[in-house]
């Protein structure tokens, strides 16, 4: 394009700021091209109006300006000599009605192939067309797939259906469905997990992990009630698989875990699986900031199990990796492992525990949080620890505990 050529103001879209191609008015009053404003709505989760700071519902209307459309693209055509590239013709919106239609195909063994591959091809247009895909029923279409595929034990279509599930993001929507009520849902993914004819197939396991994290925080309470000793040994085999190999993989299936610690049986059969072990070990392989922060939430979950906290002191690492985290990780990491060294230092505090932490350097780690500008629950927590075992650990440093807890 010509640098002399001036473009309107009026044709330029405020958040690109380059020629629209298809705009569109906002409820604001303001036009903007529609791939920005969608990618603002949809993508971003923005929801207010990026140029008068109304507020703007992701599921307001977008008006199509036609009159404004034909004033660029006359001005764009008359310009054609000087560089101006003709804007293209709009794709329609996607229909709703005809995402249905595909979510039903998918019942039809002779079409499920076809259709998979034309949902995956709308779902990578834009952010638009995957919100109104999951706002059509496309999660629990591609869940009613999965459970059918468990049922004849076959393994075709499994690879598309799983990702096209990752892909859209959110595929049951904000609210429980008879589908989350549904035992089979669990089984279904389980042995996805545990087909030996994907074995080698990392990357499905990851997916059918991803969809049993959405699965279970979706659940009816009373289905995390029900699980059985066996889905917990099975979760925790499978961490150990995919810890080596899929770092989402194990952090989908340590937030399955997570979200079944709030029931006192699961974290019991968590325990009597060796979980904690098994964690410890995850931590000690792959620490990174998101793992660590799960692994620490559920450790301290299960620390409130005597035998958890028992678990945990027979391992060679467990005091280690948990003090590890502190003021190194996040916020949430620190008040995680702090929590737990105060329930091991609250119901386990011997004299060779206590010894423990101080040659790992908990202590010295507990002494830095009352120094660092943390928040004040977490130097109380600090404090209250340093304050108990103060009279073995005053012989071992040279500051004095109670001068810093004071």
């Amino acid at each position: 394009m010509d640098d002399n050529i001036e473009v309107p103001k009026y044709f330029i879209c405020p958040i690109s700021l380059e020629i629209m191609k298809d705009p569109v008015t906002a409820v604001s009053g303001i036009t903007y091209d529609r791939e920005s404003i969608e990618h603002w709505l949809y993508k971003s989760n923005n929801t207010i109006c990026p140029v008068t700071k109304q507020p703007l519902p992701r599921d307001s209307d977008l008006t199509p300006n036609h009159t404004l459309r034909r004033l660029i693209k006359a001005w764009c055509a008359g310009n054609a000599a000087n560089g101006i590239e003709p804007i293209p013709s709009p794709k329609p919106p996607l229909s709703r009605f005809y995402v249905i239609n595909l979510i039903r195909d998918l019942s039809f063994p002779d079409l499920q192939m076809k259709t998979l591959q034309k949902l995956e091809a709308l779902a990578l247009e834009n952010e638009r067309n995957r919100v109104l895909m999951v706002e059509a029923g496309l999660g629990e279409g591609l869940i009613s797939f999965i459970i059918l595929c468990y049922e004849k034990r076959e393994t075709n279509g499994l690879e598309e259906a799983l990702s096209l599930f990752r892909l859209v993001r959110t595929p049951l929507g904000k609210s429980r469905g008879p589908l989350t009520e549904n035992d089979e849902i669990i089984e279904s993914l389980m042995w996805v997990l545990g087909c030996d004819r994907l074995h080698d197939n990392v990357v499905i396991k990851s997916q059918a992990a991803y969809a049993l994290k959405v699965i279970i925080q979706k659940a009816n309470p009373r289905m995390l009630e029900s699980l059985k000793p066996d889905f917990f040994k099975n979760i925790l085999s499978h961490i150990g698989e995919l810890g080596n190999t899929c770092r989402k993989g194990l952090n989908s299936l340590l937030c399955v875990l997570l979200d079944a610690c709030p029931w006192g049986r699961n974290r019991v059969w968590m325990v009597e699986s060796g979980a904690v072990v098994d964690l410890i070990e995850v931590e000690i392989r792959s620490p990174e900031k998101k793992t660590t922060e799960l692994v620490l939430g559920i450790l301290y979950h299960l620390c409130s199990c005597a035998d958890a906290r028992a678990q945990l002191l027979s391992h060679t690492a467990g005091i280690a990796v948990v003090t590890r985290p502190i003021l190194k990780v996040s916020s949430m990491a620190d008040d995680r492992a702090l929590s737990i060294i105060w329930l091991i230092s609250k119901y386990c505090g011997t004299n060779e525990v206590v010894e423990e932490m101080l040659r790992v350097g908990t202590v010295a780690k507990l002494c830095m949080v009352m120094q660092e500008n943390c928040a004040p629950h977490l130097k109380e927590n600090a404090r209250e620890i340093l304050m108990t075992h103060s009279d073995v650990w005053n012989d071992s440093l040279s500051l004095d505990v109670s001068t810093l807890t004071r």
